[in-house]
């Protein structure tokens, strides 16, 4: 039997840091005399209640915490949040049902960016600002799981990452409290200096604080409808590319890099990742700049920000690249499916799974030609091993099959087969946008039917804990003792 106390008191730890950050724009709402701010006092009051009973009523030793223990807290924990969050924007003057209320914030705090709010260069401060604070809790939250959670429960490869850091020499810092602490404090930093940087390239101390949230944590959520290219910025562009590859980084090697061991440009990981942004861009900078009467500058800017972006699952656009023509479309479709780095804010199948694959991939064809020689798949020059492979391969195939049934089951509810495709794919990918004239760059998600967007949620939920976390609470053994 399972003890829940554990699992319900984190949840209430979690619930109270919400409602503090509900206070931030209630007190934005309160001073520019906007009637939301009642609603953000009323459902932070009850968030608040709703921690601190869990608080006083579930204490229980969390050292603890036993495998079960920690799948469960995973996934609750993230659609308690997600209930909670929806409250503002069920209540306020946007006029949101529940569902809609429901998918925003799924979509904040799985940093994916899709959006059912129309009108967002009219909306409230405090409603613009509570959707950037959710992506940007919901980012720090992802990497806090993806160094201390996804190893232990040995999700999709993530067990490469416990091994590294298993060698006491090579531990950034002894105890997950203290790893969080650190990357918390760079995660606040990066946030300042981008936020800095916009405001000194011209943007408003609002949209700057407000794209910064966003952009470090991958989000995408915008304070304009026409998203980045509604300010017409190139500096603001420039900048934001930079600071959104900063966030598809690992956090953990900031935290080594800040403590004298420069290990960010010798991991294979991040290698990797740079060379593959440096040639999609420059593939998609040529083709637009071949399609498009205009410099190879500006060509070279837009291609950098808008394939950054859909690369890591930020999800902002400073153009409509729908417009680039059929092969560059085809490209943002499948870098979706590539993501940032392990241990960064960005989602996806990300960069080491596939270096994984390759790896063993040479290490099988090198055994073809030489089946007597030995030929050992490393990762950062260390040996993969077999319980590692196969749990990326296992996730290979589980996030195929999974996008495949959210595709089927999008387009049996009544979409076109491009939304979705696309749709499936930028809601298990945490994008945000998709392809389309009606989820494209240039649309948003309001016009779809409720169950499309509750079979979308479920997707951003999949996508972000990495698919194992959730479905294996489904099998019927999961709960036997």
């Amino acid at each position: 039997m399972i003890d829940y106390r554990p699992v319900f008191y984190v949840i209430g730890i979690l619930l109270t840091v919400l409602a503090a950050g509900m206070g931030v724009p209630l007190l934005v709402e309160l001073l520019n005399g906007n009637p939301n701010w009642r609603v953000f006092a009323a459902t932070g009051g009850f968030t608040v209640f709703m921690g601190v009973t869990l608080l006083l009523t579930m204490r229980a030793p969390l050292a603890q915490l036993s495998i079960r223990q920690a799948f469960v807290l995973t996934t609750t924990s993230w659609l308690a949040l997600t209930v909670f969050a929806a409250l503002p924007f069920a209540f306020s003057d946007l006029g949101l049902s529940f569902t809609d209320a429901f998918f925003e914030s799924m979509s904040g705090l799985t940093t994916t960016g899709s959006t059912v709010i129309t009108g967002l260069d009219s909306a409230s401060t405090g409603i613009l600002l509570w959707r950037a604070i959710l992506q940007w809790l919901g980012g720090i939250g992802i990497i806090v799981m993806s160094i201390a959670i996804l190893p232990m429960l040995q999700i999709g490869g993530n067990q490469l990452f416990r091994m590294e850091s298993s060698d006491r020499s090579e531990k950034v810092l002894p105890r997950v409290v203290q790893i969080a602490g650190g990357v918390g404090a760079i995660y606040v930093v990066l946030t300042l200096l981008c936020a800095i940087s916009l405001w000194t390239a011209g943007l408003g101390v609002f949209d700057a604080i407000a794209h910064s949230m966003t952009t470090i944590a991958t989000g995408g959520f915008s304070t304009r409808d026409a998203s980045i290219g509604a300010f017409a910025n190139p500096t603001a562009e420039i900048i934001i590319t930079g600071f959104m590859f900063l966030g598809a980084l690992p956090f953990v090697l900031y935290l080594q890099l800040v403590r004298g061991r420069p290990a960010l440009l010798r991991d294979d990981q991040v290698r990797w990742f740079c060379w593959i942004v440096a040639v999609l861009i420059a593939i998609v900078a040529l083709t637009h700049y071949l399609n498009n009467d205009i410099g190879f500058g500006r060509a070279l800017r837009e291609a950098a920000f808008n394939t950054l972006s859909i690369m890591t699952g930020t999800g902002y656009s400073s153009t409509n690249y729908a417009n680039w023509g059929t092969f560059a479309i085809g490209v943002f479709f499948f870098i979706m499916f590539i993501g940032g780095c392990a241990g960064s804010t960005t989602c996806s199948i990300k960069v080491f799974r596939f270096q994984v694959l390759y790896e063993t991939a040479k290490a099988q064809m090198k055994r073809l030609i030489r089946p007597h020689g030995v030929f050992i798949a490393t990762f950062n020059g260390r040996p993969i091993t077999d319980d590692a492979a196969s749990s990326v391969m296992s996730f290979f195939f589980l996030f195929a099959l999974t996008f495949a049934v959210l595709a089927a089951t999008l387009h049996f509810l009544g979409l076109d087969f491009l939304t979705a495709v696309s749709g499936a794919a930028t809601a298990i990918c945490n994008v945000g946008p998709a392809l389309g004239e009606i989820i494209g760059p240039d649309g948003n998600f309001a016009s779809l039917e409720d169950s499309a967007k509750w079979v979308l949620s479920a997707g951003m939920l999949l996508g972000r804990l990495e698919l194992f976390t959730v479905l294996v609470m489904f099998a019927p053994w999961f709960w036997r003792n």
